[in-house]
């Protein structure tokens, strides 16, 4: 009776041990043909993927406007910046100032915009600019260069009657931020230049 008691445990014991042995085996085939559980997968590694999506979707398309560049540059015409490019990233693209370009004349750092035309002076123009804001003030302005309200530096726009260094600074910042002028009307938007000031520049500026 109890050799058959026996028997029965050592059967029992025996279909135990092969269970187990069965399924480690199982595991380990499924883990050498690359089946992984995704309880086993890294979560720092899930994340990594999720962010990396997310952030493909994200990119906005690249904006770009097309600037006109002139005068005294290694190759002027049109080029395409992108959007918030300043007036050196310009004039780099178009080669760099020419020996005889009066590269002071301009404000490098100036925003560009889309349509913008900039004119590159020489020095002999830059030496007209700067006796004419040595002059009174007076007489025609025939055979003057226009004062361009969207390029022009602080020192240009001095050179207009009425306009001191004050309001030269305020036409410079109204055209940050309203990006430019539009017509040249629109100085009287400018605090302080209204109607009768207007009249007596407006044969010398431009946009």
């Amino acid at each position: 009776m109890n050799y058959h008691r026996i028997k029965i445990a050592a059967i029992a014991f025996c279909v135990i041990i092969c269970s187990i042995c069965y399924g480690l085996n199982r595991n380990h085939k499924y883990r050498e043909e690359g089946f992984v559980s995704i309880q086993e997968t890294p979560v720092s590694s899930q994340e990594e993927t999720l962010a990396g999506d997310l952030k493909e979707t994200s990119k906005e398309p690249l904006r770009i406007c097309c600037v006109h560049i002139c005068g005294e540059v290694a190759s002027p015409g049109v080029y395409e910046l992108e959007e918030g490019s300043r007036i050196f990233q310009a004039v780099a693209a178009a080669g760099g100032f020419t020996e005889n370009a009066a590269a002071d004349s301009l404000n490098m750092a100036e925003p560009v915009k889309d349509g913008m035309k900039i004119q590159v002076p020489d020095k002999e123009e830059a030496k007209v600019l700067l006796d004419q804001a040595l002059s009174s003030g007076t007489g025609s302005s025939e055979g003057r260069r226009k004062v361009n309200l969207n390029t022009a530096d602080k020192s240009q726009l001095m050179t207009l009657r009425g306009v001191g260094e004050a309001k030269a600074d305020d036409i410079i910042r109204y055209r940050e931020s309203h990006g430019g002028f539009q017509k040249i009307e629109d100085i009287m938007k400018i605090s302080g230049i209204k109607e009768a000031a207007f009249q007596k520049i407006k044969d010398d500026i431009t946009v």
